[in-house]
């Protein structure tokens, strides 16, 4: 029974999202945006458990979809989390409660017990001769090290197998002037990859920088318009900034997510900037401010007198 409903309900969220990503790439995608808000809206009185959340990974896999660039596709996205956030908050509070009293009462005889097969140990390879308490302590260690490498992996491989699948390849719009827009945002997120640090590596690995780049050249066309009218300017300025050399702080938070479509089309080139080129701004600012402080006041000039 379980595994028919995960089956559901993993079809429902592929349907919302194939529908969604051919919305963000059709001019024209308001039947399309309608079949993603009816899987959405299916899914949202879907009888949901804690437990289907856990076993599926949809609700990690639905967020991508509240940085849609369609605002009606964002406003459903956004509903269904929060109810399955209610949900995850509710049950886990739950568990916290029964683990309290569990754990009141078996406080006291889990550390004899440690204590008991530690001696146990101990005393067997000490009428061996061939291990001191000492090393038996390292041993243990070491073995608790490796199976919670283990665990660890496998959980690792578990969450990497219920990721959602990468585009392989770029979705056109059927408009080659969109289709360069997004090739050219796509080229400079792929960058990210080459500038990230070891403890940002994993993270910038799980995102698809395909999907951020439609999603992108979406909100800059329904918001701008086509890239040759009246906001070329405005592309420019933005490609600019996202292939900059010296500013990977944007096209990292872009492509992570910390900056979302809708907001970045509303964006000065201030805000672009890298957060180098805004701290020696801001100190620009306030040492100008301040030499305008100290300035005496301006002295008058007049050629009406003269010394004889």
């Amino acid at each position: 029974m379980e595994r028919v409903k995960e089956q559901e309900m993993v079809g429902l969220f592929e349907a919302a999202r194939k529908a969604a990503d051919r919305a963000a790439a059709l001019d024209t995608g308001a039947s399309e945006e309608n079949r993603c808000i009816d899987a959405l809206s299916q899914l949202k009185d879907f009888p949901i458990t804690y437990q289907l959340l856990v076993s599926t990974q949809v609700g990690k896999q639905l967020r991508c979809l509240t940085r849609h660039p369609r605002k009606k596709i964002q406003v459903f996205a956004y509903d269904v989390l929060q109810i399955w956030k209610d949900l995850v908050i509710k049950t886990k509070n739950g568990n916290d409660n029964n683990e309290k009293v569990g754990k009141k009462n078996s406080v006291r005889s889990e550390p004899a017990t440690a204590k008991l097969a530690y001696a146990r140990k101990v005393r067997d390879t000490q009428k061996e001769g061939a291990e001191s308490p000492e090393s038996v302590a390292e041993e243990t260690d070491s073995v608790k090290n490796k199976i919670e490498h283990v665990i660890e992996e496998e959980r690792q491989a578990s969450l990497d197998a219920k990721a959602p699948q990468k585009l392989s390849s770029m979705v056109k719009s059927n408009d080659d002037s969109r289709d360069k827009v997004r090739e050219q945002i796509y080229e400079s997120l792929c960058k990210v990859l080459t500038e990230a640090g070891d403890d940002i590596l994993d993270e910038v690995n799980a995102c698809d920088p395909i999907r951020v780049a439609i999603s992108m050249e979406s909100a800059m066309f329904e918001t701008w318009g086509k890239s040759n009218g009246s906001k070329k300017i405005r592309y420019r300025t933005t490609l600019f900034n996202i292939k900059d050399q010296n500013n990977p702080d944007f096209r990292r938070k872009i492509l992570l997510g910390h900056l979302e479509p809708g907001r970045i089309v509303n964006m000065t080139t201030e805000e672009m900037a890298s957060d180098k080129r805004k701290l020696e701004n801001q100190q620009f600012k306030e040492k100008a401010i301040c030499n305008c402080q100290r300035m005496d006041a301006p002295t008058s000039t007049t050629d009406q007198f003269k010394c004889r």
